[in-house]
């Protein structure tokens, strides 16, 4: 069964748009004012979702007068899907071509899990758009006291070493209820077969099951490579920007306890918050915390937003 790209742009308190950047059309969900003075929010999804794990932030953010644009990222929901370009310092290219093509200079950027990843590496991979960062469920990549096999939990150790075989995790995902079982595992709550369903609506739109694990194998066995070198050693520098990182006391994927290390080494002006009772999927599994968070956090790194009076 496949699925056409349509079948994302999931109607909402949001209106969807495609903008050109970095070679590629973009497909992002925008809320809130329609005023390039207001405040630009950049919300990046994880492996195995698209843009609309945000739907519970997107109106809120736009309601309190933030421009909130939440992008499918490369190869995923709406968005292109070139064979190349899965790496994470193409996907900051990305982020900040659709920065400018949305017509901001600087972009607060906010990340869940892999785009966690890419938030985390805009502060030094493309800092003249980056005036601060957020990562939900994602420690900080520069690895500097801790491999990503120590962060990780042992059931994501054996589920990553799973995804990483060529084509049976592209079947699985789509055919069988290898999703389910992966939201179940790194989540902490319960998943209505609606949602289920429609993260694998997502899966089945041609090339997007592929390009999304690629996205994920490149962040978990590219490293010995030199651009993997060069990335690490990019992003070992310290961010001067405003950070706010937020973890599930309950993260499946990732390990708790050691969520923060490298984030305190590197990061001037570090908020961390550890969610009770939450896993990896925070944006969904705790929506009204995250949001609460993310506006108390945004009125002082961005200010307020434009008012919509």
């Amino acid at each position: 069964m496949t699925a056409d790209y349509t079948d994302v742009l999931i109607p909402g308190p949001w209106r969807h748009e495609f903008v050109p950047a970095n070679g590629a059309r973009f497909h992002v969900a925008l809320a809130g004012p329609d005023d390039r003075q207001a405040p630009l929010v950049m919300l990046l999804h994880s492996f195995p979702q698209f843009w609309w794990a945000w739907r519970h932030q997107i109106a809120a953010l736009g309601d309190a007068g933030y421009r909130v644009a939440a992008m499918d990222l490369r190869g995923t929901g709406a968005s292109d899907k070139p064979p190349l370009g899965y790496d994470v310092p193409s996907r900051t290219r990305d982020v900040a071509g659709v920065v400018r093509s949305l017509g901001a200079e600087r972009a607060v950027v906010v990340g869940h899990g892999l785009g966690g990843s890419v938030a985390w590496s805009m502060a030094t991979l493309q800092p003249v758009v980056t005036s601060a960062v957020a990562a939900l469920a994602a420690p900080h990549p520069a690895r500097l006291h801790v491999s990503l096999r120590s962060l990780l939990t042992r059931r994501g150790v054996a589920r990553l070493a799973q995804l990483q075989v060529p084509f049976l995790p592209e079947r699985s995902l789509t055919q069988t209820d290898l999703l389910g079982q992966l939201l179940r595992e790194w989540g902490a709550t319960a998943w209505s077969d609606g949602v289920v369903d429609t993260y694998r609506t997502a899966l089945q739109v041609p090339f997007a099951v592929h390009n999304s694990l690629e996205a994920l194998r490149w962040y978990a066995s590219a490293m010995p490579s030199g651009s993997g070198r060069r990335y690490l050693s990019a992003v070992r520098a310290p961010i001067s920007v405003p950070a706010l990182q937020i973890h599930g006391e309950r993260d499946g994927l990732f390990r708790a306890d050691l969520a923060d290390v490298d984030s305190t080494a590197l990061c001037k002006d570090l908020r961390f918050e550890l969610v009770a009772g939450a896993g990896h999927f925070l944006p969904e599994e705790a929506p009204d915390l995250v949001t609460e968070i993310l506006l108390e956090w945004l009125e002082t790194v961005a200010g307020g937003g434009v008012s919509r009076s």
